[in-house]
């Protein structure tokens, strides 16, 4: 199927510290694109890959899960740690189940996580209903677009939610949740306060389980879910860059090589 116009994978080549941006569940790159763009034009290297199953028709998500988002993830990672000497991850709602689920694999080749609105657990008394009713109901209302600000702009996503796919990412929570301990990097986390997609209380879940010592947490006042395209955009993008500088003292050898010890 062809992509949607603007759901394309975005990368940009740039100095030695690499940012790994991760998008939500349905939603695609273009959620993301300001964000890279912004860590691009100050020198960073910056991958937002395509989730597969995402950026064309909702029924290509129903063919795939947890397993697939997170490999696509882990393949770009080691990708950019093969050519940075730092490398960092950011991620949205979903996205951030991924950077977490990273973190938990893959250590110190990861400098830090710069986490939105992440979501790591179910907050609708009909979620549990999905592993029966997925197999009589293909599909529900989307989720896309939770943003405040008003002005005809919005995020590129399916307009049904596929509850096969939903069934894989109820899977994936608890797996994340249960690795959370194991999460020792330097942790940003902004969350909007009122969210109509990921309750708050999904950052509450990071912040009291994560092993981190270095946490920094924002509270978004005038933004919903999709904070990245939302009023609170600019601060996300400078205090993920400002995270990213502060964190980027010399290292020797590439992000891959210091994590096998070389």
């Amino acid at each position: 199927m062809p992509l949607m116009s603007g759901a394309e994978p975005y990368r940009h080549e740039g100095g030695e510290t690499g940012v790994l941006l991760c998008h939500g569940f349905t939603g695609s790159p273009q959620s993301l694109r300001p964000w890279g763009e912004y860590l691009a034009a100050r020198g960073l290297s910056v991958s937002a890959p395509l989730l597969p199953g995402h950026g064309t028709r909702w029924q290509d998500m129903q063919l795939t899960g947890w397993q697939d988002w997170y490999a696509e993830v882990d393949r770009e990672l080691l990708s950019l740690a093969g050519r940075c000497s730092r490398v960092f991850v950011g991620g949205l709602s979903m996205g951030g189940a991924l950077a977490l689920r990273l973190a938990q694999k893959h250590g110190t080749a990861i400098s830090g996580l710069a986490l939105v609105n992440p979501s790591v657990k179910a907050d609708s008394v009909q979620l549990k209903a999905v592993p029966v009713l997925r197999h009589f109901v293909p599909s529900v209302a989307g989720i896309a677009s939770d943003i405040a600000l008003g002005d005809g702009g919005g995020e590129l996503g399916y307009d049904r939610t596929p509850l096969h796919a939903v069934h894989s990412l109820s899977r994936f929570w608890g797996i994340v949740r249960a690795g959370l301990p194991q999460v020792t990097q330097p942790l940003l986390l902004l969350h909007s306060r009122v969210d109509h997609v990921v309750h708050p209380s999904n950052s509450a879940v990071v912040l009291g389980r994560v092993s981190s010592t270095d946490v920094t947490e924002r509270v978004l006042e005038r933004s919903y879910h999709v904070a990245t395209l939302d009023h609170d955009a600019e601060r996300i993008f400078a205090e993920s860059y400002d995270f990213v500088t502060r964190l980027s003292a010399p290292a020797g050898g590439t992000a891959k090589e210091r994590a096998a010890g070389g």
